[in-house]
């Protein structure tokens, strides 16, 4: 069995856990982000702090330019650093060194010292350092190292997050199997958590599933034998007192033995068909020529239709053509109407007689096991046959359902796929 396909409109299990532990991350770094604005965060307060160390102990800024010089002279005293005091405005004020550009403060050439440091002091100057003398934009930093550390847990997080959800597509796949009829479907038991329960709990529903269906097989199969049997006594019975015995009743006798034996038949087929998936090789065949060779055995069914090439179990076809025949022989009035058609795919194949049809309202009813229309002109038949159609019908990948005709009248429509290589006429 194929394994499950990604769905763009549902996403993922895997993807969903991922998806809400990286929305939590980007929560967690807002939040932070939010804080950090609002109450001011250590390093922003030491670079004000030395903004306003640095103020103090340069001269004001309406000072002389000698005491500006040499102020920042006695700043920049055994720091080996190049300095430049600046306006409010981009005017130099004080030069230690080389002058750096008045520029943007990170835009540098390469024939100038670049700014390590920039503070801007509380009266608007600005001084430029060739040497660090704080934290560079330390908004940015944790900016950063927020984004470094979600980036990390997000990768790191992944491989755990598919892992998990790993064992709950295998438990899935279990789940499938085993409704699409494979009993022996189990699912491995891996470590001691939620999902280990599970499985463990999967596989021990999964085996009394097993042995019921076992036991209800071995039950089914007994009974048809136990019943046959006196059934096969009954009918050499009445074979050997054939003529004590008065014609209308042997003719009764007889046909009821006959509607036993069917009853038999469509009860194992039935629950073989609905309890397990047989392992059954399916066969090219066409469709128009099996309705062909079911159609011959009445005198008053009339085929039409197009060629139907498809992939399915010869036996069972045959036998839900007959039954859709048989049930217009008996509750019908003739003659019975056959006709197939092929398109996008699709093989559609319409019974209906010339009687006025099913009321709409039982449409669905006529397909339960042993249901039996008031009214109709026959009542024999063990009242299965058109639950062995839908039956036949699914199995194949298709549908049974009745419809109403353009006339008002019903009718029988089974889709059943082409073959995937077929192309209709």
């Amino acid at each position: 069995m194929a394994g499950p396909r990604f769905s763009w409109g549902l996403p993922r299990l895997y993807f969903r856990f991922y998806a809400a532990l990286l929305f939590s991350l980007l929560l967690f770094a807002l939040a932070v982000v939010l804080v950090w604005n609002r109450t001011g965060g250590p390093l922003e307060r030491s670079n004000a702090t030395l903004a306003m160390v640095m103020q103090n102990v340069l001269a004001p800024a309406n000072a002389p330019p000698a005491e500006q010089q040499a102020a920042l002279e006695r700043v920049a005293a055994n720091l080996n650093a190049h300095m430049t005091l600046y306006s409010h405005d981009w005017e130099p004020l004080a030069v230690v060194g080389v002058q750096i550009p008045a520029r943007h403060w990170r835009q540098h050439n390469m024939d100038t010292p670049p700014p390590e440091s920039y503070v801007r002091l509380p009266d608007g100057r600005r001084l430029l350092s060739s040497e660090p003398l704080g934290f560079t934009r330390p908004k940015a930093m944790l900016h950063n190292a927020l984004l470094l550390l979600a980036l990390g847990i997000g990768i790191a997080a992944f491989p755990l997050v598919r892992r998990l959800t790993k064992r709950l597509e295998r438990l899935q796949q279990g789940v499938e199997s085993l409704g699409a009829g494979d009993l022996t479907a189990r699912v491995p038991v891996e470590g001691k958590d939620e999902i280990a329960r599970l499985a463990r709990s999967f596989n021990r529903a999964a085996d009394q599933i097993e042995q019921l269906v076992g036991a209800h097989k071995t039950l089914l199969a007994n009974a048809s034998h136990e019943l046959r049997t006196p059934l096969a006594r009954i009918r050499l019975a009445l074979e050997l007192i054939k003529d004590d015995v008065d014609p209308k009743r042997r003719a009764g006798l007889e046909q009821d033995i006959a509607e036993l034996n069917e009853l038999l038949d469509e009860i194992l087929l039935a629950s073989r068909l609905g309890a397990i998936s047989d392992n059954t090789e399916l066969e090219e065949l066409d469709l128009l020529a099996l309705a062909a060779e079911e159609c011959a055995r009445y005198d008053d069914a009339v085929l039409n239709g197009t060629s139907a090439p498809m992939q399915g179990d010869p036996r069972l076809l045959r036998r839900l053509l007959r039954n859709l025949l048989e049930n217009a022989h008996r509750h019908g009035v003739p003659p019975a109407h056959v006709n197939i058609a092929s398109a996008d795919g699709t093989a559609t194949l319409a019974v209906w007689d010339s009687g006025p049809g099913i009321p709409e309202e039982e449409f669905e009813r006529v397909f339960e096991p042993f249901y039996r229309r008031r009214g109709t002109r026959d009542n024999s038949g063990a009242g299965l046959g058109l639950a062995l159609v839908r039956q036949i019908a699914r199995r194949h990948g298709g549908e049974a359902r009745c419809v109403l005709m353009p006339d008002g009248r019903s009718s029988f429509e089974i889709t059943l796929p082409l073959a995937a290589t077929a192309t209709p006429e």
